[in-house]
């Protein structure tokens, strides 16, 4: 360390701005006295922790324009742009710095103020000065994303401005699925541009094959001309042809190094074709971020609403479901009760009474799926069928009867069906409990059980 100030100690004093990051955490390590009087820094003590992105560009990510993977010991990288937090054209230098000490190496920027020797923009101010827009626009979409109430809102809100500041007429997320193909889970469109969501659903395996090989690699996709992979890629050229897509830029997500999904965006100019990875490579850990913490509030969902034992719904799911409901349409209900559970539990115990409660609500699965199922007892289960003929629900109990036989349980069934559901459902459950309880006191005197027993 003792080495690495001697080296600081060489700039303190000179007629310019010096600073030096940690390459890999962005972290300031110096400023030298210009640097802190212009940026109003009283002490080192003050810089630390903070990020040279954060400090020196007041922006919450890594710059697009950084040059941390051109750097080397003993190299220089020259280059010149405005820097909008002192106001202040920079001609600059950076180079890599190697701690002799540690082998830690450092960023080190060297930049002289040349704003008075100005007189006109060179090209290459002009496009420095759009990919700072750029980014600032990305930097402004991050901060709103962070605030947003739920990942889905952060998500949108980053892929709108992530799209708006590349220009490109599309941003998107593939999520890779349960049946290996790709969803498209979210889109931003540019306006006057066609949504491409809806018919981009579970797209084939074969159709992403050559990306998902790039991925694989560390690789991100850059096309500049699509017609490039109309011969190697004849599956995706097809799909990306039917979309009007000519460019894009995709970049890989990753979680405990496998690819979960990917995002891009599509016909960005040529111009900022391949800053636009740098781009989407610097908001993709939030991207992740937001994916991984949308899982995690989906399980906890799952966990809130959903009977751990049979997957049914729990009371909360009840509630929910019955809440949506169109009071305007039809309503079965149908109130089932597992008889001999009781029996099973205390001469096999509380496994097969498991097996059993679970063999029950199999039968009610492949009779009422896509309705809506729930356990609210030990051994009580609903089923809610909005939107359903009085034929249609004899019919069910019908195969719900000789499903019985093939699972061997035997349900105490009550049905009530109503013609409209109207705004007193809670009645109809209880109509239909007592029916159930009408049919289970009929089988215990058909069966010669003592139902205290059961």
């Amino acid at each position: 360390m003792d080495k690495l100030n001697n080296i600081w100690s060489l700039f303190q004093n000179l007629d310019g701005f010096v600073y030096a990051s940690d390459v890999e955490t962005y972290e300031m390590v110096y400023l030298n006295r210009k640097a802190m009087d212009t940026l109003g820094v009283k002490s080192i003590d003050e810089i630390k922790g903070r990020k040279c992105h954060e400090l020196l560009q007041g922006s919450i990510i890594p710059c697009g324009l950084c040059t941390n993977n051109q750097l080397s010991v003993g190299n220089y990288v020259e280059w010149r742009y405005y820097n909008q937090v002192i106001d202040r054209h920079l001609m600059v230098k950076d180079t890599m710095i190697e701690d002799p000490d540690s082998g830690k190496k450092y960023h080190l920027e060297i930049a002289i103020d040349v704003t008075d020797d100005t007189t006109k923009e060179t090209a290459e101010d002009v496009a420095v000065k759009i990919y700072q827009d750029m980014e600032m626009l990305v930097n402004r979409g991050m901060k709103e994303a962070i605030s947003a109430e739920s990942p889905d809102e952060s998500i949108n809100i980053i892929l709108e401005h992530m799209g708006k500041a590349l220009n490109g007429e599309r941003t998107y997320i593939f999520e890779k699925n349960k049946n290996g193909g790709d969803d498209n889970t979210y889109e931003w469109c540019a306006p006057g541009i066609k949504p491409e969501k809806e018919n981009l659903q579970n797209v084939p395996p074969e159709v992403e094959a050559n990306w998902y090989r790039r991925f694989e690699e560390g690789k991100s996709v850059i096309i500049d001309d699509l017609e490039d992979i109309k011969e190697n890629d004849p599956l995706q050229y097809e799909n990306l042809k039917r979309q009007g897509i000519n460019s894009l830029v995709v970049v890989p997500l990753y979680d405990n190094g496998k690819v979960i999904a990917f995002y891009g965006v599509d016909n960005p100019p040529p111009v900022v074709l391949y800053y636009s990875h740098d781009m989407l490579q610097i908001a993709a850990s939030f991207i992740i971020a937001c994916l991984k913490r949308k899982k995690l509030l989906s399980k906890l969902m799952e966990l809130s609403y959903t009977d751990a034992l049979t997957k049914f719904g729990n009371r909360f799911a009840l509630t929910e479901y019955v809440k949506q409901m169109d009071i305007a349409q039809s309503v079965a209900v149908v109130y089932c009760d597992i008889t001999g559970l009781k029996k099973v539990n205390d001469t096999q115990g509380h496994a097969a009474g498991d097996t059993l409660i679970i063999n029950s609500c199999e039968c009610l699965r492949g009779v009422f799926d896509g309705y809506g199922l729930f356990r609210i007892g030990g051994d009580e289960l609903l089923v809610i069928c909005p939107n359903i003929t009085r034929a249609d629900t004899d019919n069910r109990l019908d195969q719900l009867r000789n499903t019985m036989k093939d699972y061997s349980v035997n349900l105490a069934i009550g049905m009530v069906w109503k013609g409209v559901i109207g705004d007193n459902l809670e009645k109809t459950i209880i109509e239909a409990e007592k029916r159930m309880y009408e049919d289970k006191e009929e089988y215990y005197k058909k069966s010669g059980i003592e139902r205290r027993k059961n």
